[in-house]
This record gives C-alpha cells, sequence and structure tokens, in this order.
C-alpha cells in the first residue's frame, strides 16, 4: 500500500525538494489529466532535473531533461495557482506526485528508476 502525503501550502516546497533529492538520476511521465482536453502525456519518461514550489510566482514547476548528452535541454512544466499538492511513496510505487490546479487539472508526475545502460 503507497503512503500518499497531503500538505498544506506552507510544506509544499519542503515536500518536492525533499522528492526532488530522493529522486535524483531517476526518469520521470508527466501526464495531464484535463477535464476540457482530455488525458495528454507531455513527457514520458525523460531524465527528472527537479520538482520545486515557488512561493513568489505561485507555481509548481516540474524540469526534466538537461542532464546528459542524450538530454542537453532542460524542459519545465509549470502549474499556476495549484490549489492541491499530494506524494505518494511506498509499496508498488516508486513515487508520484499529484497536482492540480484551480481549473481542475491535473498534473501526474510518476517517477521511474533509469534504464539498465546497453
Amino acid at each position: 500500500m503507497a503512503d500518499t502525503a497531503t500538505t498544506n501550502r506552507g510544506e509544499w516546497a519542503r515536500l518536492l525538494d525533499d522528492l526532488t533529492k530522493e529522486h535524483e538520476g531517476d526518469y520521470v511521465t508527466i501526464e495531464l489529466l484535463d477535464p476540457t482536453y482530455g488525458d495528454q502525456y507531455e513527457a514520458e519518461r525523460l531524465p527528472f532535473a527537479y520538482i520545486t514550489y515557488d512561493y513568489r510566482d505561485d507555481a509548481v514547476i516540474v524540469a526534466v531533461g538537461g542532464t546528459t548528452p542524450r538530454f542537453p535541454v532542460v524542459l519545465r512544466h509549470i502549474v499556476s495557482h495549484p490549489a492541491d499538492v499530494n506524494v505518494a511513496t511506498g509499496q508498488g510505487v516508486d513515487a508520484a506526485a499529484r497536482v492540480v490546479d484551480t481549473n481542475g487539472t491535473t498534473t501526474l508526475v510518476t517517477f521511474f528508476p533509469p534504464p539498465a545502460p546497453s
């Protein structure tokens, strides 16, 4: 069973910064669940750079790439004015973050171990 941490806004930065430290070197998939446009993948198994909450801009930022010659550019997904942030870890789940914005769009960030070298 996975553990899910739901936190208040004052804890988002710490929670997401801890998630960044714990999953350095992992890969992530970023999926959008939009009530108007449907489900879409924004990134599939790309190298994870960081996830953070920016108080000043009231935004959750997820960055991928920029860590290897194969993925030299950092791409950022920004959720402006998030209403809810949850993190799941534990059995059956390496880790996942769920960010819901004020319009009801959900961003799922799922972590995976890096692929084995070929």
